[in-house]
């Protein structure tokens, strides 16, 4: 185990907030992440409030899908976490009405038991979740507080209450989200541009992976050469030589932690059966550790009599951090990323383009936002039709050209920038 160099803290909410923590946990103590709802000792009424809150959040995401009713149930979920708009330049430091609600469990004790549990160890303490920087300066943790922001921009609520006296060292995916937070009254010398931690396996310290990745990827998104031969000095510039692919073109579908349009997962599948069956077209379809949407999964690959072939793959594992690795080890062979623009919005700068699903939520209408004007993201028409227009994306070559926009104008190394920090 190397030399630990911070306490890695999340929760073990969704994915988000655990993804963001698994890029770093080689430089955690104990090489691990401490989840502050589910932590070795965790007061039972902590653990319990956490349970109801992801209970709460998980069937209203589901409640979405239901006409009308469901639809207004979210949006006031949504209004909570709202938010703003970007411009006009103005002041935002009023705190909001989700950070005032968490402030008041905070002070009943929420997270002072795990942050007098690790105040002795002498190390930063670096959390992916805002509450969890809130309990750590509340009840005024020793050393250094860190926070990583997950999305490509963020609400108020992820600013502390006294945004302009806070110890917090905020690590931001871009320059925009530092003028964001400089609008919540965060001091300049609390802010650094990071960018978001993406997986080192998937990167390698000079990029040597990401490089290789790509430009075998390349050459399947681009089958008629149309992107290649207008851009050839560009990719040049940046990748080895085009390699001939030996696999077919893969897409990885993955869905929310809350399980949300994994509905859609099957339909791929079904429209695109065909090529799967000749071997032109490979789908992964991500479970994640959800055993019921692997089952889900299971069960419709089977109805689709695609159970025994080599091209379908259903990615899970029970614990999180055995997903995350099956998963980054899964991207390296795919060539398509489709999903909503969760955190994973970070991932099209590994060179992956991204077939945008439906927003859930005021984050990721942002990150949707980000992905179209990086060039990186595509909206998806219809599911149903995905077997007419795909062979479009392809032969245009707009599908390689998002994956070079996603890998030029998305922060890669993140992770490693991080973690520079910590070697002073």
């Amino acid at each position: 185990m190397s030399n630990p160099k911070i306490n890695l803290v999340a929760a073990d909410m969704g994915y988000g907030h655990f993804r963001a923590a698994y890029p770093l946990m080689d430089i955690a103590s104990g090489n691990k992440i401490i989840s502050i709802n589910n932590y070795e000792g965790v007061p039972d009424w902590e653990k319990k409030y956490w349970e109801n809150s992801l209970k709460s959040y998980e069937k209203i995401s589901r409640l979405k899908k239901i006409p009308i009713l469901g639809y207004l149930v979210f949006e006031i979920m949504d209004a909570f976490q709202k938010i703003d708009p970007f411009y006009p330049n103005r002041d935002l430091s009023r705190p909001s009405t989700q950070e005032k609600f968490f402030y008041r469990v905070v002070r009943k004790g929420l997270g002072k038991d795990l942050v007098e549990k690790l105040n002795d160890s002498n190390l930063p303490y670096l959390t992916t979740f805002f509450v969890a920087a809130y309990s750590a300066e509340a009840y005024n943790y020793k050393g250094k507080i860190y926070c990583v922001i997950c999305d490509t921009d963020a609400s108020r609520s992820w600013a502390n209450l006294d945004s302009d006296d806070t110890r917090v060292i905020y690590l931001l995916p871009s320059e925009k989200v530092k003028e964001r937070f400089m609008m919540y009254g965060v001091k300049e010398s609390n802010l650094i541009v990071t960018g978001f931690p993406l997986p080192k396996e998937n990167i390698g310290e000079n990029q040597e992976i990401i490089k290789t990745d790509l430009a075998v990827r390349l050459g399947l998104l681009d089958p008629r050469g149309s992107y290649f031969e207008r851009y050839f000095p560009l990719i040049k510039n940046y990748l080895p030589e085009k390699n001939i692919a030996t696999r077919p073109l893969t897409i990885t579908y993955a869905v929310g932690g809350a399980g949300a349009q994994k509905e859609t997962g099957l339909i791929i599948l079904d429209k695109l059966k065909d090529k799967i069956i000749a071997g032109k077209l490979a789908v992964n379809l991500v479970a994640g550790n959800r055993p019921e949407i692997k089952d889900y999964f299971l069960q419709g690959i089977k109805n689709l009599g695609l159970d025994s072939n080599v091209n379908v793959q259903v990615i899970f594992d029970a614990d999180k951090i055995g997903y995350f690795k099956k998963f980054n080890e899964a991207l390296r062979t795919s060539d398509i990323l489709w999903t909503k623009p969760s955190e994973l919005s970070f991932y099209c700068a590994l060179g992956l383009p991204i077939l945008i699903s439906e927003p859930v939520g005021s984050q990721e209408d942002f990150n949707h936002e980000w992905l179209l004007n990086l060039g990186a993201g595509i909206d998806t028409p219809s599911p149903e039709y995905v077997a007419e227009w795909l062979p479009d994306l392809l032969e245009s070559g707009r599908l390689a050209r998002a994956a070079m926009d996603g890998f030029l104008n998305a922060e890669t190394m993140g992770t490693y920038n991080i973690d520079k920090l910590f070697d002073k």
